[in-house]
């Protein structure tokens, strides 16, 4: 820092963005463009309702994000303003410093396992999941929680439930795994097919959900076991997004 107005920008950004959510959120809305209050909920597993509205209201009042008020009906959305499209290239330098620096935790699931179904859901390619409703029971030893439901709707992006949404018995998948096995294939390090095949993760239920399960996430350089790749969604932070427009 070459002077006092130096250290004072940076701590003010520090102090307004320091904390856990909220730019998690702008991260979201760079990737997914104009969201509602109850998408938002879904996509963030971990985040309480009363959190994630003090942190809207926050950025909100900071002028990074705004109502979206051109929609017909319902109750506006949130998108980024020209500020929070602004910080793209920070959250990219953020994840980029974090996948070259920070070393591996898989403990940080036992502490919070609500992440463990997120990396999952960041990691699955809408275009390559069933055309009909489809749930992904999750049973992790060694987590929490131990167990989450990812719902796979077609036309919607998917959800995490922590209790079972109940629908039709020959919709489940069940996967099977402990932590230790899960974590490198919701981090991107690992293939799902690979740790399918050597018995790691194990799948039940419909034998061409079964079959085809391992084909919904999105693929890894390579395609090997053993190679890391970063995941797609994060990269596109360094390029454009569906927020640019507005």
């Amino acid at each position: 820092m070459a002077g006092s107005s130096d250290y004072c920008s940076f701590t003010k950004a520090v102090e307004q963005l320091g904390d856990r959510w909220s730019m998690v959120i702008v991260r979201d809305l760079l990737l997914h463009g104009t969201m509602g209050f109850n998408a938002m909920a879904e996509r963030l597993p971990g985040i309480s309702r009363s959190v994630l509205a003090s942190r809207l209201r926050k950025l909100e009042m900071l002028g990074l994000i705004e109502r979206d008020r051109s929609v017909a009906k319902g109750v506006p959305g949130y998108r980024l303003t020209h500020a929070g499209r602004e910080l793209r290239p920070v959250l990219h330098g953020l994840w980029t410093w974090s996948e070259r620096f920070v070393p591996q935790d898989p403990a940080m699931v036992e502490r919070d396992p609500d992440i463990l179904p997120a990396w999952l859901m960041g990691r699955l390619d809408r275009d390559r999941l069933p055309d009909r409703p489809v749930v992904l029971d999750l049973s992790v030893a060694g987590s929490g929680a131990e167990r989450f439901w990812l719902v796979l709707v077609p036309g919607f992006d998917p959800s995490v439930c922590i209790t079972d949404p109940q629908i039709d018995d020959g919709r489940y998948v069940y996967l099977e795994a402990d932590v230790l096995s899960l974590y490198p294939v919701a981090r991107g390090q690992r293939s799902m097919a690979a740790a399918v095949d050597d018995g790691s993760i194990r799948l039940f239920g419909e034998p061409d959900l079964v079959e085809a399960l391992p084909t919904w996430f999105t693929p890894m350089a390579g395609d090997r076991g053993g190679d890391r790749a970063a995941p797609i969604r994060m990269a596109a932070l360094a390029g454009g997004s569906p927020a640019d427009g507005g």
